[in-house]
């Protein structure tokens, strides 16, 4: 669970990163679930859009991204959204203490 200055902290640095993953009519899938959790794994924090042809909103399909992957949802924004998991062994982002 972030708390709200980590997640404004992440909100920051997720303003300049492109979008890497897009959910189209084929909602979300096994295979697209892999795909987000290696990305978490190499980037700690992706930016995912959703397209019109999706049965989800960005808010729906975070959520659920979040809870298949353990990740935490940092921000939603029209159709798009950023999703931060801490990797243990090679971080990328620090946090205050």
């Amino acid at each position: 669970m972030l708390t709200s200055k980590q997640r404004a902290y992440l909100r920051g640095k997720a303003n300049k990163m492109e979008t890497i993953i897009q959910i189209g009519k084929g909602g979300i899938t096994d295979t697209l679930t892999v795909q987000v959790n290696d990305a978490l794994k190499a980037r700690e924090l992706i930016k995912i859009r959703v397209l019109e042809s999706c049965e989800y909103v960005a808010k729906e399909a975070a959520q659920i991204l979040a809870e298949k992957t353990g990740s935490d949802v940092v921000q939603f924004i029209g159709t798009r959204f950023v999703l931060f998991k801490r990797n243990d062994e090679n971080p990328i982002y620090e946090f205050e203490k």
